[in-house]
């Protein structure tokens, strides 16, 4: 078993709120997570038809025997249970961890969350294992035969973070073509109405291609062959099923002509390979987005480090005419500037962007952190140079 650093806030949480509500991506761990920390609750899987009729047609009757609560699993097929979980929790609020909800699907389930829920509890985001927990697993059955590799850059990129990868063995060319075609076959159906299948996976692909840098729906309208407003109604289908990220840029009172777009990531940079044709790991250091993956992969280990401690998105990036740093960690309204480099070798050319950002930053940038594809670590004087391996000491 990969243990989770979200547990720790999991079991916080767990002593003051009467309901627990687990989203996140497909084949994260949520369920697992739900039973391991929850095991005397009974288990209800709303994927179950039968089940989600019962739950749908007479939910009262449904929630009448859960005097203790239960965990339900992909709440989001049946939202209007939350209203009748309200009214069940409201009548013990003092009890806590009651009702314990699963889900994958971040809209849909925060819209009624916000109607039905609002108060009473409290939302923690499962992402794909982090390299922290990883890292801890190494001597445990599921990693230890990746143990020497996982130190390796390309391999961590190709392989992605999804828990199956290393507890089951698969192969992860295999294991992505069947994510996506489940994706495909489920989820993206009952967001919204997909047309063109064949459209759509040209267009996830078109994405792929442009991980890591700033989203121009025009670009991909002309590349996939549609129009701009489905490339928008598509990339947040893509958002609320976890599959695309959206970077924000960092807005700042001076004046300097700054980027207003976005940047898009992929929540699993071995999802995005699998998209861009990358079939080994050994593809991955000749691709021209190497780069680009590298980058990915680190701006997801320090979401998935806000998210593992239940804080909230505090990333943007910086980009003006001039210079573009990678990563603003905010903190009031100070912040740390990250620059990410896939090079393996330390030189200074690969901070210039940072040595800008202070510059024009001298009361609000409080640290300069350089993350680069090597292993060794260096304090130098007001900058930091970390090792990718090294990302949760940032």
């Amino acid at each position: 078993m990969i243990k989770r650093d979200i547990e720790i806030h999991l079991n916080e949480i767990s002593s003051q709120y009467p309901v627990i509500t687990i989203t996140g991506p497909r084949q994260t761990g949520k369920t697992f997570l739900a039973k391991h920390f929850f095991k005397a609750k009974p288990y209800f899987n709303l994927e179950d038809l039968e089940l989600r009729d019962f739950a749908q047609s007479d939910p009262k009757a449904f929630l009448k025997p859960l005097e203790d609560g239960a965990i339900i699993d992909e709440i989001q097929h049946v939202p209007n249970l939350m209203s009748y979980i309200q009214v069940k929790v409201d009548e013990n609020r003092d009890k806590k961890a009651q009702f314990i909800l699963t889900g994958s699907q971040q809209f849909s389930m925060m819209q009624n969350i916000s109607q039905s829920l609002a108060g009473r509890t409290s939302i923690i985001n499962l992402l794909p294992c982090s390299l922290s927990e990883i890292y801890s697993s190494k001597r445990t059955k599921e990693v230890k035969d990746f143990k020497n590799k996982l130190y390796d850059k390309d391999f961590l990129i190709y392989n992605g973070f999804y828990p199956a990868i290393f507890k089951d063995k698969i192969n992860p060319s295999r294991f992505y073509a069947d994510y996506v075609r489940t994706y495909l076959e489920r989820d993206l159906n009952q967001l919204s109405q997909i047309e063109n299948i064949s459209l759509f996976r040209k267009f996830l692909r078109a994405c792929a291609a442009r991980t890591g840098q700033l989203l121009n729906k025009e670009s991909i309208s002309n590349d996939v062959g549609i129009d701009a407003s489905t490339v928008e109604r598509w990339i947040s289908i893509l958002e609320a099923s976890y599959i695309l990220f959206r970077l924000e840029p960092y807005h700042a009172n001076i004046n300097k002509r700054l980027i207003k777009s976005p940047k898009i990531y992929f929540y699993d940079t071995g999802l995005a390979s699998f998209l861009l044709d990358i079939e080994s790991e050994g593809h991955v250091s000749s691709h021209p987005l190497k780069g680009n993956l590298f980058e990915n992969m680190i701006v997801m280990e320090f979401l998935k480090a806000r998210f593992n401690q239940g804080k909230t998105n505090n990333l943007n990036f910086y980009r003006d005419k001039s210079k573009e740093v990678d990563l603003i960690l905010r903190d009031a309204s100070k912040f740390t500037a990250v620059e990410i480099k896939y090079s393996e070798t330390i030189k200074e050319s690969l901070w210039s962007s940072l040595d800008y950002l202070s510059k024009l930053f001298p009361n609000e940038c409080k640290q300069r952190v350089l993350v680069y594809g090597g292993q060794n670590v260096q304090e130098r004087t007001d900058l930091t140079v970390f090792p990718f391996s090294h990302i949760s000491l940032v």
